[in-house]
């Protein structure tokens, strides 16, 4: 039987804006996802550890801070280190062309930068899992 995508939303590092987040957050429950978020000032190991606890197939990381390939490689080899390697991790926030192709390269499948409309990281989500027929239900 299908169930809903379960999304989490966290923000890594010492960032203090988390106003983008709750908007995603609250765009992906009205597209019928469920979502959990972590709140602020989370380290890679809350993160994962919250992923694996709650169950989630997507992760969702908004960093501002300018520190996103070292909180994205934390993150990504914490994952690894705990043998999860079918979660959707997506990257959103301030993050400059010239990073995000490491970002991929690192397992991020998709980055969203300024100006993103949360209808294509819905999009986004939504076709990964009708791609991947995982056992959840796209909206």
């Amino acid at each position: 039987m299908d169930k809903k995508i379960r999304v989490l939303i966290a923000k890594p590092g010492l960032d203090g804006h988390d106003r983008g987040a709750k908007v995603i957050a609250s765009t992906l429950r009205d597209a019928g996802m469920e979502v959990v978020y972590t709140g602020l000032r989370q380290t890679p190991e809350l993160i994962v550890a919250s992923a694996i606890q709650e169950d989630v197939q997507v992760i969702g990381l908004s960093i501002l801070s300018g520190a996103h390939n070292v909180l994205v490689k934390n993150i990504m080899a914490r994952l690894q280190q705990e043998g999860v390697n079918d979660i959707l991790v997506l990257v959103g926030g301030i993050i400059p062309q010239a990073d995000r192709q490491g970002l991929k390269e690192m397992g991020v499948g998709a980055v969203f930068g300024p100006g993103s409309q949360a209808e294509e990281i819905v999009g986004c989500i939504e076709a990964h899992f009708k791609e991947n027929n995982k056992g959840v239900m796209a909206p």
